[in-house]
């Protein structure tokens, strides 16, 4: 893909900025975006409720919030485009699991709780990072092993982390974040801080045993703990009816209440999390099945093509892509023009192509750092000599 020259300092500290806090250069109707006031929208489709009362339709949003989630989006969908262009020019190494199609779960979930509430993830992460806080550069930098990124280049695709914001990684062991964020949960709980933590795993996962282990430990206790299963229909290259008896995921948890939610509507994302964060709070554990959809195959190595048809990805994409119906939205409440959203696309792209330049000039990770962060500090393996190839161990 073509990138733009480096950005000038001013554009340089840009890309040091959480998403939340990147304007674009030329403002998208300002009048618009300051309106506060309160335009309320009916979810795509109803909730449909297990064991609890389904929340309400209308969703109270304003033209600030409508623009907020089109440019988060945007920039989310325009990430992993050029993150699959890298990951073709091998600039991109390892595994890499690509988020687009589903960004509404990440941006809807965002609106409904803060940075206190805890997030913790599978290996298609990047866009979950991104709407925790982090930056384009250091989603590129560790993408490509580089020192600027988020785990210092060392995690790569499936590890992004950033605990000061409240999200606990991304995990490449199948479902096993899911005990982890009960275990969050049992924290939040023990502390009184009134939060919860959203598990957030796949169709795919759903079927692990330690999830309904750590689901029954947490409805025991009362944990304020949301499961949510991002169901975009096809664990790897296996259809869910292929591997669920009962593909009802929202139904799974029995004695646990659930919740099934259109995935690719954010109001919907937003309205159900908003009840799920407040149910969690009062009552224990939830579960949400956000019924979504991925673009691109599993991970890069998949075409996404064997075990569906080009027709089907297609299909969806007209009728249920997220970032489309927000922009219809914006445009049908007069919020702002075909013009100024495409600019604020040509903008998102420029910010995401200054990202990758500045994220190429960084360095990649010194030798001496291999085994650091393994071990408690004092312990370990160390690397030492002239070319590093020698090592020694200190052990307990």
């Amino acid at each position: 893909m073509a990138l733009s020259h480096l950005a000038s300092s001013s554009s340089r500290s840009n890309l040091l900025k959480p998403l939340s806090a990147l304007s674009l250069r030329r403002p998208i109707s300002s009048a618009a975006a300051d309106d506060s006031r309160t335009i309320t929208i009916e979810t795509s489709v109803p909730f449909t409720a297990h064991q609890c009362d389904a929340p309400s339709r209308s969703v109270d949003t304003n033209p600030k919030e409508l623009l907020s989630f089109f440019r988060d989006m945007a920039t989310m969908r325009r990430m992993e485009i050029a993150a699959d262009s890298l990951y073709k020019a091998k600039l991109i190494r390892g595994f890499c699991h690509l988020y687009d199609g589903q960004e509404a779960v990440a941006v809807g979930m965002e609106a409904a709780i803060t940075k206190k509430d805890s997030i913790i993830t599978a290996y298609r992460d990047h866009c979950t990072f991104l709407g925790r806080g982090g930056t384009l550069l250091e989603i590129f930098s560790e993408l490509m092993g580089r020192q600027a990124g988020c785990s210092r280049g060392k995690g790569g695709s499936m590890h992004f982390y950033k605990k000061e914001a409240g999200f606990f990684g991304g995990h490449g062991i199948v479902g096993a974040q899911v005990p982890l964020g009960c275990g969050l949960a049992f924290a939040q709980k023990y502390s009184k801080d009134g939060t919860v933590s959203f598990a957030l795993y796949g169709d795919g996962a759903a079927n692990q045993g330690q999830l309904f282990e750590a689901l029954n430990i947490s409805a025991l206790w009362d944990l304020p703990a949301i499961l949510v299963c991002e169901n975009n229909h096809y664990g790897m290259g296996t259809a869910e009816w292929r591997a669920a008896k009962s593909p009802s995921y929202y139904k799974r948890g029995d004695y646990v209440p659930g919740l099934k939610v259109d995935g690719m509507d954010v109001l919907a994302v937003k309205q159900a999390c908003k009840f799920a964060k407040e149910h969690a709070l009062k009552n224990g554990p939830i579960i949400l099945e956000m019924d979504t959809y991925r673009y691109h195959g599993h991970s890069m190595s998949d075409p996404g093509s064997t075990y569906r048809t080009r027709d089907e990805i297609t299909g969806v994409r007209q009728e249920r892509d997220p970032v489309e119906r927000v922009r219809k939205l914006v445009l049908s409440h007069d919020l702002a023009t075909e013009k100024e959203l495409k600019d604020m696309e040509k903008e998102i792209r420029k910010q995401v192509d200054e990202a990758i330049a500045q994220a190429k000039e960084s360095p990649m990770p010194d030798p001496s750092e291999l085994f650091t962060n393994v071990y408690a500090k004092g312990y370990g393996v160390e690397a030492f000599g002239a070319d590093r190839k020698e090592v020694r161990a200190v052990l307990p």
